[in-house]
C-alpha cells in the first residue's frame, strides 16, 4: 500500500504540472511523533492552479481510547496510508476539486476509504456530467468493488453543509470503511484504488481545460473567494480526514493543506435571482 500510494503522489504531481505549465510541486518531507510520516508537495501560484496539494501519509502508532471505539477494528493499535489531493484554480470559472483514498489497519479490521469531488463556482452541467462520467466508467470497469450509484449518493450526503442547506459541490463519490479482511479482496480493492487514482486527472484536466480561457471579473473573484468560505467551514467542521489527522497527532501543516488561500465572509451575500451565482446555489440547495 505504502508503494502504491507513493507512486499515485507522483503520478499525480506530473499530471497536474502539465495541466499549469508554469508551476512546480515543492517537497516537504516529515516525520510524526509517534510514527511514521509523509511528504506534502504543494504548487503555489501557478499559471491555472492559485493553491494545489498532493500529500502522502503512511502513520502508525496507538490512537486514542474514545476515538478507537469509533471507528471499525480493535484495541488501539492503528497503521494508516494515502492519498489526498486539494486543488483551488485561479479562475473562478475552473472547479475546485479533491481526491483522497486511504487504506487503514485497525486491530483485527482492515478497510479501504476515499472518493473525489467537484467544487464549481459556476454551474455547468457538462461539467458536472463529464465528472461523474468517469467516476461511472471506472466502477463499473471494477463492479466487484465499485458501486457508483452507492457512492454517488453517499457523496451528496457527505459532502453536506447542514447548517447552510447546501451541498459543498456537485459531488463525485465516496465510499469509507470498505472491509478487506481477505488478502485476495484487499488486493482487488487496491487495484481498483490505483486506477481511481489515476483517472482523477481524466476527470478534472478536460474541465479546467474547457474553462482557463474564460475572463474573470473581480465581482466572479469575490464570488469565488464567497464559495471557498463554504470550503473551509465543511473541512474545519464535518471532515474526516481533518479529524482523524488531528485526532491522531498528524502534521498541522499538512492537515490544512487543504484550505483555499484566500476565501472570506461577508453578511447576508445573496446572488440577485436570475444570475448565474444563484444558479450554483440552485443546483447546491437540499431540501
Amino acid at each position: 500500500m505504502d508503494k502504491l500510494m507513493r507512486e499515485l503522489q507522483s503520478d499525480l504531481c506530473a499530471g497536474l504540472e502539465a495541466l499549469d505549465g508554469k508551476g512546480r510541486f515543492g517537497r516537504d518531507e516529515w516525520r510524526r511523533e509517534g510514527g511514521g510520516g509523509g511528504t506534502t508537495r504543494v504548487l503555489l501560484d501557478g499559471a491555472v492552479l492559485e493553491k494545489a496539494g498532493v500529500n502522502f501519509s503512511l502513520v502508525h502508532g496507538h490512537l486514542p481510547e474514545a476515538f478507537a471505539k469509533e471507528i471499525p477494528g480493535s484495541g488501539t493499535a492503528f497503521t494508516a496510508t494515502g492519498v489526498s489531493v486539494v486543488l483551488h484554480p485561479h479562475s473562478p470559472h475552473v472547479p475546485t476539486a479533491h481526491m483522497n483514498f486511504r487504506y487503514l489497519e485497525h486491530g483485527d479490521k482492515r478497510w479501504f476509504g476515499g472518493g473525489a469531488d467537484l467544487t464549481p463556482y459556476y454551474f455547468h452541467r457538462e461539467d458536472k456530467e463529464h465528472f461523474h462520467g468517469v467516476w461511472k466508467r471506472v466502477c463499473e470497469e471494477f463492479d466487484d468493488v465499485g458501486d457508483y450509484p452507492a457512492w454517488k449518493e453517499a457523496c451528496d450526503r457527505y459532502f453536506l453543509l447542514p447548517h447552510r442547506g447546501e451541498r459543498r459541490g456537485v459531488g463525485g463519490i465516496f465510499f469509507d470503511y470498505l472491509l478487506v479482511d481477505d488478502g485476495a479482496r484487499r488486493a482487488r480493492v487496491a487495484e481498483f484504488v490505483a486506477r481511481a487514482g489515476r483517472a482523477f486527472l481524466d476527470a478534472y484536466v478536460p474541465i479546467a481545460k474547457r474553462r482557463i480561457g474564460t475572463p474573470v471579473t473581480e465581482a466572479q473573484r469575490r464570488w469565488q473567494e464567497i464559495r471557498r468560505g463554504r470550503y473551509v467551514e465543511f473541512n474545519l467542521l464535518y471532515d474526516r480526514g481533518t479529524t482523524f489527522g488531528l485526532r491522531t497527532g498528524g502534521r498541522t501543516e499538512s492537515i490544512l493543506m487543504s484550505l483555499p488561500p484566500r476565501a472570506r465572509w461577508g453578511y447576508g451575500e445573496t446572488p440577485a435571482p436570475g444570475t448565474p451565482e444563484a444558479a450554483l446555489l440552485r443546483e447546491l440547495q437540499v431540501g
